[in-house]
């Protein structure tokens, strides 16, 4: 069976996310589409507007046939380690491609991307250093940076989201001596943080989660026409279910305990944390009300808002750096849920795979998932009473999604 990988977040599955899978499948003529898809934080510094099980669930409903957890130590990541986890996940598991949604939809400047900024990496690295001397964050460094070598028309514009992760998945298949081929399709309508629902039909997550949660109260009518129907059931269940959706203001008091109970030279050793930014970290949550408001305050021109997030989700989770040290590639699968075509793809690679496959993670003690226990027993702690517990021993007890 011929297997084609997405990288995926799906916060929530949503109408665009359907498109994707679908021509994907149509592009690169697989059998089955297989996602890999990050758990309860995610690479923006976000906790997931619902758990990773119910986003698999949607996505099995909306076109996916196997989806497998990308761990916390490749989500909460910058691009070019995101990006690594995921296609080395994909490249493991047999998909012979991988294809991603971008701002240009042609495949060639990627490459092309990959190979002047490759071949000429000193040149590069230079211009990132002496726009970062300026001021200026590491993506739009690199950006400009590579601007200024190539001087072309028609040359891929790393300024765009979808393009800056697109080019990291290329390099890490390349990079790494993968044999899997990239694909690219043309985002439509919507872009990556578009907040406006104006498409009849197609919106961006960004879009429909600030809808969402500015219609608390209302039901979910305000998105309806941007989600499939299993979607729309999803989060009402999950509503019915853990009572709430989650964002960053229910972590807040956690965090701000965390920040304000731990000690600059303890601040220093969580993950991100850099360049004495836990004295700014420590000074504005003293003062902070809400999470927003703590972000705005802590927001500089080097450091971005997505940067920050990820920070906190490190300090949250009390994810070290000495723990993130030895990350280079995934070292286990993590199954969440599969359809009939997925188990039957499985069933035919099962016995090649050069991982171990973990479909229950009570039968898996193994230190390399620690850190994903430890962050879906922190997410789960954004909820109260029974919902909390319930959704901690989801973790643990519960099968896979079938």
């Amino acid at each position: 069976m011929k297997a084609c990988g997405l990288v995926v977040e799906y916060n929530p599955f949503h109408n665009g996310h359907v498109l994707h899978a679908r021509k994907s499948r149509e592009e690169t003529g697989a059998d089955i589409v297989v996602a890999v898809m990050s758990g309860p934080f995610l690479q923006r510094g976000e906790p997931a507007l619902v758990s990773k099980w119910a986003r698999a669930a949607m996505a099995l409903q909306g076109g996916i046939d196997l989806v497998i957890e990308l761990p916390y130590a490749f989500a909460t990541q910058k691009a070019e380690i995101f990006a690594r986890g995921s296609i080395a996940l994909l490249e493991y598991i047999g998909c012979g491609s991988f294809c991603f949604g971008s701002e240009d939809g042609r495949i060639d400047p990627f490459i092309t991307a990959h190979k002047i900024i490759s071949d000429r990496s000193a040149p590069f690295n230079d211009a990132v250093k002496l726009a970062m001397e300026a001021g200026n964050s590491y993506p739009a460094s690199a950006a400009m940076a590579y601007q200024a070598i190539i001087k072309e028309e028609g040359a891929l514009d790393l300024t765009k989201p979808n393009n800056i992760l697109g080019k990291e998945y290329v390099s890490a298949a390349f990079t790494n001596g993968f044999s899997i081929r990239p694909y690219t399709i043309q985002r439509v309508a919507a872009g990556f943080h578009d907040t406006d629902l104006s498409n009849d039909s197609i919106a961006s997550a960004t879009g429909i989660r600030k809808a969402i949660h500015e219609n608390q109260g209302k039901g979910l009518d305000s998105v309806s026409s941007y989600v499939p129907h299993p979607t729309r059931s999803g989060l009402e269940q999950y509503l019915t279910s853990y009572r709430s959706l989650h964002d960053w203001e229910m972590y807040w008091p956690l965090l701000k305990y965390r920040i304000l109970s731990t000690s600059l030279a303890e601040l220093a050793t969580v993950y991100e944390i850099e360049e004495g930014i836990e004295h700014r970290i420590k000074q504005m949550a003293k003062t902070a009300v809400t999470f927003s408001q703590f972000m705005t305050a802590l927001k500089t021109k080097r450091y971005t808002w997505t940067r920050l997030q990820r920070m906190c989700v490190h300090i949250l989770t009390h994810t070290l750096k000495e723990q993130m040290a030895d990350t280079h590639l995934p070292t286990y699968f993590r199954l969440l849920g599969m359809n009939g075509r997925g188990r039957e793809y499985l069933h035919t690679v099962k016995k090649n795979l050069p991982l171990p496959l973990i479909s229950k993670l009570s039968a898996h003690q193994k230190e390399d998932i620690e850190m994903d226990v430890r962050a879906a027993q922190v997410y789960a702690l954004g909820l109260s009473g029974h919902s909390q517990a319930s959704l901690m021993e989801r973790e643990y007890a519960a099968p896979i999604i079938i």
